[in-house]
């Protein structure tokens, strides 16, 4: 081994230990002792409030076993719970967002297990969120890996993502909400087409469907995301939840109510010191100074 081998190795095995000590220090340490085996998580965003979630079984493409979607709800749990989290974007690979329900840890359950067992019921940690998630999605996102990014508040897709809910090709049927949300999203006839034969849509019919709000590169879909979040974190948080709760009423209730709860809302940012000083900021022509109160 040549001396100059040897310094250049020496100083490649530093710069990578001094990355490594940069990333673990520049990563909150409230998230630090998380270790999970099937997801992957950081903080991202300019002034690090937004919580990134990334699906992290490449050679399952992503499929959604028991273990994996305890983690995902841990995760989702532990930034919703964070008061400096203003968003949450979930993500996998550029391959597959996911590409479904781990087949192969169903294929043996009994309607007695699944029944007793309530199946699938935890799978709620991304619906029932106060703070907002975007969903990027990159690849396959077929029956479960749908599901979840459909209890996400925004779709971002790349350009070759593909979404489908094809459990009747293996003599089932969506059990995650997949033929509720569906249908309330791209319509009844839309939805029946896709549930009853299986196939699949490309991102493009996915957006003129209402499916996604956007489409971008493969390669440039995180960042998008990240850069839609910080529009979002620049606002008060405690407005924010108030406003997703306003807007998933819609899919809950019927227009009269719907209404009727918004304005119940609205009028409860009047309580609000972001209300205050939201409205003050602009009459003076300054940028507002949300304190999320």
């Amino acid at each position: 081994m040549s001396l100059a081998f040897s310094f250049k190795t020496i100083i490649s095995s530093r710069s990578l230990v001094n990355k490594v000590l940069t990333t673990s220090l520049s990563f909150p340490k409230r998230f630090q002792s998380t270790a999970y085996k099937n997801i992957l998580i950081d903080v991202r965003g300019q002034n690090k409030d937004i919580g990134f979630i990334q699906l992290n079984r490449p050679r399952a493409l992503n499929a959604l076993n028991a273990e994996l979607m305890t983690e995902l709800e841990q995760a989702v749990t532990k930034f919703d719970s964070d008061p400096s989290i203003g968003c949450m974007i979930l993500t996998g690979s550029n391959r597959a967002f996911a590409a479904g329900a781990d087949i192969k840890e169903m294929q043996n359950k009994s309607f007695s297990e699944v029944c007793k067992g309530n199946f699938l019921s935890n799978w709620t940690a991304l619906a029932e969120s106060k703070t907002p998630i975007i969903a990027a999605v990159n690849g396959f996102a077929l029956g479960g890996g749908c599901e979840i990014a459909m209890m996400c508040d925004i779709i971002l897709a790349g350009e070759k993502a593909e979404f489908g809910q094809p459990e009747i090709v293996i003599g089932t049927i969506p059990g995650a909400g997949g033929t509720q949300r569906l249908t309330r999203v791209v319509g009844k006839s839309k939805a029946m087409e896709m549930v009853l034969t299986g196939d699949r849509i490309s991102a493009k019919d996915a957006e003129l469907y209402g499916l996604v709000s956007a489409i971008h590169p493969v390669e440039s879909l995180v960042n998008e995301a990240i850069k839609l979040a910080e529009r979002i974190t620049r606002h008060s948080k405690l407005t924010v939840q108030l406003a997703k709760e306003a807007v998933n009423s819609a899919y809950e209730t019927t227009l009269a109510q719907g209404i009727n709860h918004e304005r119940r809302l609205f009028h409860a940012t009047f309580a609000t010191n972001d209300r205050k000083e939201g409205m003050t900021a602009f009459v003076e022509k300054r940028k507002p100074n949300f304190t999320d109160l």
